[in-house]
């Protein structure tokens, strides 16, 4: 990892690069979606603040456990004079963010445990499988399908008496059929 002198106060998106460790698309990714701030030289080359350093590894740390990056967005937001964020931040953020995740593992551990039941009875029915069919919340409606999308604004290329048997026509939406 290349050693900046204790003078230089700004770095360039290769010097940012290699000390954070995040590729150059990902430093404009961010500065893109507002998680760090550049200002460019007159032949407008972008130059970062030291402080640039700790915000991509503060993003950099949220993204590993799972924060989508319009929350550590808004996170950052709340800071004053956009200032980086320190130890006391963090331990603000992941407090509130714990419960999240929490929340997350829960959702994960109950879909594994319903695939682990369908791997077990090997069904995959439609009427009661917990994951093809959770919940059924079309199932009171009686068998079928309930979704069908159907575009009424196609022509019948068959008379009306001709559908009586069961016939299909096709339309823009796929293969309607009666």
């Amino acid at each position: 990892m290349p050693q900046l002198p204790h003078k230089v106060h700004e770095l360039s998106v290769g010097q940012l690069s290699a000390r954070s460790g995040a590729a150059v698309s990902a430093l404009h990714f961010y500065e893109s979606k507002g998680l760090i701030s550049s200002t460019r030289t007159a032949g407008n080359q972008r130059r970062y603040t030291r402080d640039a350093l700790r915000r991509v590894a503060f993003v950099r740390a949220a993204q590993r456990v799972g924060i989508p990056l319009a929350v550590i967005r808004d996170a950052l937001a709340e800071l004053p004079d956009e200032r980086t964020p320190n130890r006391a931040d963090w331990a603000r953020l992941s407090e509130v963010w714990r419960g999240e995740l929490d929340e997350r593992i829960s959702q994960l551990v109950e879909l594994r445990d319903r695939l682990t039941d369908c791997i077990g009875c090997g069904c995959l029915s439609m009427e009661k499988c917990a994951l093809s069919n959770p919940y059924d919340n079309l199932g009171e409606q009686g068998p079928g399908a309930r979704r069908l999308r159907v575009d009424r604004s196609a022509k019948d290329p068959e008379p009306e008496s001709a559908a009586e048997g069961g016939s299909c026509a096709s339309g823009e939406d796929g293969a309607v059929c009666r």
